[in-house]
């Protein structure tokens, strides 16, 4: 943009990486609403932490209060929460932090433009394929039987779609594992991708 121009900053994401005695980098999470995203990346965040990794979590209920809360459920509108989720964890990622991201992200398109902002190789999606069916059987907030009855709009899985990666880096099935079992498969394939050699 005409008139901005970047600041060059003494301390880089090497620097902080390398005091941290770890990498940074960015782990997405993607699934159904009710599929068990949060739930799994908060524990794979206390675990991480616990570990002594620098961490921060990006949730999207909590960025819909505040960051993005003028945002509604538009394709538009997701796109651009989407947008801004991707800048923010980019910001956290080069402050040295592992960060975790916790949103539907329905559009494959906004997915791939997310690992664009963030970098390919600092971009680990993690598909939590939970079946519709068992995500409206759990539906805690109860907002399926709202979508249902025609009180929720634009709402995934009912009157908007969901596009499922196809080759994401990881893929969680919570029929078959426990959420330790996910969060341990999932930190076995972070091991090697934390370790920061100088």
């Amino acid at each position: 943009m005409k008139n901005i121009i970047k600041h060059t900053y003494h301390v880089s994401r090497e620097d902080r990486n390398s005091q941290n005695g770890h990498n940074s980098f960015v782990i997405w999470f993607t699934g159904l609403s009710g599929s068990g995203k949060s739930t799994i990346a908060n524990q794979l965040e206390k675990k991480l932490f616990d570990l002594g990794v620098k961490t921060y979590s990006l949730d999207g209920d909590n960025i819909r209060s505040g960051l993005n809360k003028g945002l509604s459920f538009t394709e538009e509108d997701r796109t651009e929460n989407n947008r801004r989720i991707a800048e923010v964890a980019k910001l956290f990622m080069d402050a040295g932090l592992v960060t975790i991201t916790a949103f539907i992200s329905p559009l494959a398109e906004d997915r791939e433009k997310a690992k664009e902002v963030i970098g390919d190789e600092d971009f680990i999606e993690v598909f939590v394929n939970t079946p519709l069916e068992v995500c409206e059987e759990r539906d805690v907030k109860g907002l399926y039987k709202k979508a249902r009855q025609g009180e929720i709009k634009n709402f995934t899985g009912i009157s908007s779609p969901y596009e499922a990666p196809v080759n994401p880096d990881i893929e969680i099935k919570t029929e078959n594992e426990s959420i330790e079992e996910s969060v341990e498969r999932i930190f076995q394939v972070l091991k090697g991708k934390l370790a920061y050699n100088e």
